[in-house]
């Protein structure tokens, strides 16, 4: 063995070398080591990340699956159990509360829906068995208020359902949800100053119309798959038009209004009629034959006992059809002018028969009857509040001195012959007797009155159906209340008491919206300027025409609707 003597220097700087390349080593070591620990933890986040991502994208999915379902397909799923009503409602909970958010259009939430889930059971044969639906403000539900917007209404809940509410109950629907109105109904704009005012799904610059605006929005937003309003001059047809969707007042007295609350009680001279609102005509069909039930008519026998005719609604037979453009009151837009010409054209391709229009008189019929009292009862209602901005230029009139209105009526005639009847209308009628007349005038049991008349035109035509214009495009915020004298158009099937509905057909076109700046209207009066300024800036908006049929035949009209839809459909796909 030899010995050998190492420099002391050296041996240090081995030592040392030694130590620290240990020391790298290690170093390198903890550092891979933290590297993929990194590594995992990181891996492990995108794995959490896009595990989260696929189930929000599954909960997407399935909300979106149950919200594009029809109600019957609804229904059908509930049934078989490949849904649960439990789910479904909850999807349609949170979308309603997320266009509630957006567009104001609630007024109640109905957390007794909750509890009707534990029932539901037993209405599993019913033809909305686990269907979510809204219902209209002024429907009675028990429990909740029917406020129709006016204070003295508010904690007055109803003792029990309305009739309507019992029978879709009974049919397995579950109400969940009541809708925004205007204060005290008769206007077709959707604010009051309880709950608000209310904007419309398509632009929110615009009013979702009324007075079942609140129904009309959250549908058309999707926040509810069917609905309930109610109609007197177009409060279904109107919000329908505006929101996009369709909707459909039926004969008057057809379903019951038992339990309907209103702020104009006793007036007998024009009907309301109860009517359903949804994204397309067959779920209005759906809603139909489930309401004309035996239930119904056992809970209120003053209802005809005429269930749902599904034949004459399947019917493909050709019809020959009335049309008009211009009723002579408030010329259309050019957006109704042309959806009209276009709905004509393919109703004609498809070997219907289109034939001119009737004439009517509205103020002395209309007007008169539904204010008979000069508006006394409707400003009464009002008492105890402010009156809502959207409704003071209609009111307004109302509580001048009947002296005022008639001397008004007669200056204006000369330059405002429209106006100058509008105001003579808000006269009423004055007396026992003349409302009477009133009624007569109407009434059809009278066959010298205006809805003989018009009958009697009608057969003489042959018609089966009308095709007419439909209020549109959707109004800016506070014009509905300035311009009454566009209602007409629907007023007119109120009452003739005939069954009508809406359905869109087109969107406005920037060359629409140009050819405003032509238009004249009919009298070239305030009124008609007026008109422009409220459909002004609808580009893209939705556009419907109006389908009629005579009274009683409320199958017929559907069956007209879902033809016009059917048509667009199919030109809208080549």
């Amino acid at each position: 063995i030899v010995a050998v003597e190492m420099d002391p220097a050296w041996a240090s700087g081995l030592t040392a070398a030694v130590l620290g390349g240990g020391a790298l080593l290690f170093l390198v070591k903890r550092r891979s080591e933290q590297q993929r620990a990194r590594d995992k933890v990181q891996a492990a986040r995108r794995r959490r990340d896009a595990s989260l991502r696929r189930a929000e994208e599954a909960v997407r999915r399935f909300q979106e699956t149950v919200l594009s379902l029809s109600p019957a397909e609804l229904a059908a799923q509930c049934r078989d159990g490949a849904l649960s009503p439990r789910r479904v409602l909850h999807v349609y909970m949170e979308k309603a509360l997320e266009v509630q958010e957006k567009l104001n259009c609630c007024t109640d939430f109905l957390m007794e829906s909750q509890q009707q889930l534990a029932q539901l059971e037993g209405q599993r044969d019913g033809l909305l068995y686990g269907v979510p639906v809204s219902i209209k403000d002024s429907l009675g539900y028990t429990g909740h208020d029917s406020s129709c917007g006016v204070i003295c209404k508010l904690e007055d809940p109803a003792a029990e359902d309305s009739v309507v509410v019992k029978v879709l109950k009974r049919q397995g629907a579950i109400p969940f949800m009541k809708t925004n109105i205007p204060q005290g109904l008769l206007n077709y704009d959707c604010s009051n100053p309880i709950y608000g005012l209310t904007l419309n799904p398509q632009n929110p610059q615009k009013t979702p119309g009324g007075s079942s605006g609140g129904e009309g929005a959250l549908i058309g937003g999707g926040g509810s798959i069917l609905g309930l309003g109610t109609d007197i001059g177009g409060s279904i047809r109107i919000p329908a038009s505006f929101c996009g969707i369709c909707g459909f007042k039926p004969t008057s007295n057809r379903i019951s209004m038992r339990g309907l609350s209103s702020c104009c009680p006793g007036q007998k001279s024009v009907g309301t009629s109860i009517g359903p609102m949804a994204r397309d005509v067959d779920s209005l069909a759906l809603c139909m034959k489930a309401l004309l039930c035996e239930n119904m008519f056992v809970l209120d026998p003053t209802v005809p006992p005429i269930p749902f005719n599904e034949q004459v609604y399947l019917s493909t037979k050709r019809l020959r059809i009335g049309y008009y453009e211009n009723d002579g009151m408030q010329q259309p837009s050019p957006s109704m002018s042309r959806a009209l010409r276009d709905t004509k054209d393919l109703l004609e391709r498809a070997g219907h028969t289109v034939f001119p229009r009737l004439t009517y008189a509205i103020y002395e019929l209309f007007c008169k009857g539904v204010l008979a009292d000069e508006g006394a009862t409707l400003l009464n209602s009002m008492k105890g509040g402010p009156i809502d901005p959207c409704l003071k230029g209609q009111t307004v009139p109302y509580g001048l001195p009947w002296l005022v209105k008639k001397v008004l009526s007669v200056l204006l005639k000369p330059i405002s012959p429209r106006l100058s009847s509008s105001i003579d209308a808000l006269c009423g009628v004055g007396s026992v007797p003349a409302l009477w007349k009133n009624h007569a005038a109407v009434e059809v049991t009278n066959t010298d009155n205006y809805i003989h008349e018009v009958v009697s035109e009608w057969r003489r035509l042959e018609l089966d159906v009308m095709l007419c214009p439909m209020l549109g495009p959707a109004y800016n915020h506070t014009y509905a209340g300035k311009l009454t004298c566009a209602l007409p158009n629907t007023t007119i099937y109120n009452l003739l008491n005939f069954p009508a509905g809406a359905v869109p057909v087109s969107t406005v076109t920037a060359e629409d919206e140009a050819n405003l700046n032509h238009y004249k209207g009919n009298f070239q009066d305030y009124w008609d300027k007026v008109f422009v300024k409220a459909v002004r800036g609808a580009e893209g908006l939705p556009v419907a025409v109006q389908c009629v049929a005579l009274p009683w035949q409320d199958e017929l009209c559907l069956r007209f609707m879902r033809e016009v839809e059917q048509l667009v459909r199919e030109k809208n796909q080549i």
